[in-house]
């Protein structure tokens, strides 16, 4: 139904039911005929009266009429937006920038201490090969977190996960710092990962419970700014400490900040979820309880959503760009430091900073770039599907960090370029990472809305399992076959996972719409 804008119209009960167009999870227009006619009585409305956005009418108009009217200024508004205007925007960037400090967290703990690598092994009187696994073990840890408080987060909703993380993360790091031998070593880092994942589960789902899908890629490129530099700024800072103090030090500095980031979520960040599913609980016998409890946290949850291609191709995407990000930064001290002979800590941890300074540089443009897109294809196709929002990444995915890993890795095999090079194309694909992760990750928020949470722990948790693979097997490979070849090998994952991408953004609505019909016939 259209209305003009200087048109008064009188509206009458309809004799048959009125079909009412809803937007479906694939983006698709539908017609769904209501049950019922209306028992309130129409009014004359005065268009030419209503504000600029009018996102919904408070008279006694029908509310299947008011479901579909919209002023043609506000063309990306959605049925249902409106519980997206639950927090003002300074309310929304506070929440966004606290989340952001506790996601730089977990990863700037996985990749702060490679720059004391040879000094920890020292302390435990243990090799460089030990030491690469007790990181794999952490990034192994952070891909089993999400089987657990992804479905946490959908069940009880979001502020106690948070504020339970930070504060046990705080107290493992410390433990971490303190760690005695190499056994308790292992058993804290892997705690402190198991802990540190909800800041990224929860807190990405936090993005999508308070941001329209067409404006969810900009604040998760925000949120994913911290994610990604972690992993850069920390080897960083881990070499300036290990310098001058033992590289405990690192990790007190760790819980200082876990400590900051647990008073900012306790007191900033507020309950988002719209259906916390523990309100079903209410009147259920104990054991009614524990069994729906059990339906609903069960790991497996995660897991089956990985029927569905498109969440597995999208998987497989994110973990080729975190392998590619681990084994380019896991092995510096020992490929650069040779290479051009350097010799103190804080001179190889310079290197971290080519890439954190990419993903710094990458947040101001990839999620503004995600969301373009996804307004672009709104306006082409006239209704919002999520896959749309996937061809945002498909350049810098298939292209552009690819070129720059080929010439990262043969440069320091062929030894040509000097130093500028390599920190050139760190820099370049830093950058193109933010234009990849944000698609990715707010394609997981948008594809299956009533189960984010479990979408988005299922894709970090493939992603982490390869990110250790990749950690742990970068430094024998690379002694193995040169870093030109493992850079080699790299590129070609990322030109295989961008194809796949792209397979996903055309037939991808397609393919949920199969699973979910097989899934009913069943």
């Amino acid at each position: 139904m259209t209305m003009e804008k200087d048109h008064r119209r009188t509206l009458q009960p309809a004799e048959e039911p009125l079909p009412v167009p809803v937007t479906s999870n694939d983006g698709t227009r539908e017609l769904e005929e209501t049950r019922e006619k209306d028992d309130h009585d129409y009014t004359e409305l005065d268009l030419e009266n209503q504000p600029t956005n009018l996102h919904r009418v408070r008279s006694h108009v029908s509310t299947h009429d008011a479901a579909i009217i919209h002023h043609d200024r506000d063309e990306h508004y959605e049925q249902g937006d409106e519980v997206y205007d639950k927090l003002p925007p300074h309310r929304k960037v506070i929440v966004v920038s606290v989340l952001s400090f506790c996601a730089f967290l977990a990863p700037i703990s996985s990749t702060s201490i490679l720059a004391a690598s040879p000094e920890v092994v020292a302390t435990y009187n243990t090799t460089g090969a030990i030491f690469n696994l007790s990181n794999a073990l952490y990034l192994i840890f952070m891909g089993l977190s999400p089987l657990l408080w992804g479905p946490l987060g959908q069940t009880y909703g979001r502020k106690w996960p948070l504020a339970i993380a930070a504060v046990t993360f705080t107290a493992f790091s410390a433990a971490s710092a303190a760690a005695p031998d190499l056994a308790s070593y292992f058993v804290f880092r892997m705690l402190t990962a198991f802990q540190g994942t909800t800041f990224l589960i929860v807190g990405g789902t936090v993005i999508g419970d308070i941001y329209r899908p067409v404006e969810r890629g900009t604040a998760y490129g925000c949120f994913l700014s911290g994610t990604l530099i972690g992993p850069a700024l920390g080897p960083f800072l881990g070499g300036i400490i290990v310098t001058f103090v033992t590289w405990r030090a690192i990790f007190w500095l760790q819980a200082a900040l876990a400590a900051v980031a647990s008073i900012a979520v306790v007191f900033l960040v507020p309950e988002t979820i719209h259906h916390a599913k523990q309100e079903q609980l209410v009147g259920l016998t104990r054991g009614q309880k524990a069994k729906k409890l059990w339906s609903w946290i069960n790991p497996w949850r995660v897991v089956v959503l990985f029927r569905y291609p498109n969440l597995l191709i999208a998987g497989i995407a994110s973990s080729s760009l975190v392998w590619n990000m681990y084994s380019l930064l896991t092995p510096i001290r020992y490929v650069l430091n040779p290479r051009f002979g350097l010799t103190s800590p804080w001179q190889s941890g310079l290197f971290y900073m080519a890439p954190g300074a990419g993903y710094l540089v990458g947040t101001f443009f990839g999620g503004r770039w995600a969301d373009k897109i996804v307004k672009k294809w709104i306006k082409k196709r006239g209704h919002r599907v999520p896959e749309d929002r996937l061809h945002s990444c498909l350049t810098a995915m298939g292209v552009v960090i690819p070129t720059c890993m080929l010439i990262y890795g043969w440069s320091i095999e062929k030894e040509v370029g000097g130093i500028p090079l390599p920190v050139i194309v760190m820099f370049i694909q830093g950058v193109a990472q933010l234009f990849c992760f944000p698609s990715l990750n707010t394609y997981c928020l948008d594809v299956m809305s009533g189960k984010s949470s479990e979408v988005v722990a299922g894709n970090y948790v493939i992603r982490y399992f390869f990110a250790a693979a990749g950690s742990a097997a970068c430094l024998p490979v690379i002694e193995r076959i040169g870093v030109g070849w493992f850079s080699t090998i790299s590129a070609a994952f990322l030109v295989l996972a961008a194809a796949g991408v792209w397979a996903t953004a055309k037939h991808g609505g397609a393919w949920r719409v199969c699973m979910d019909k097989d899934k009913e016939e069943r």
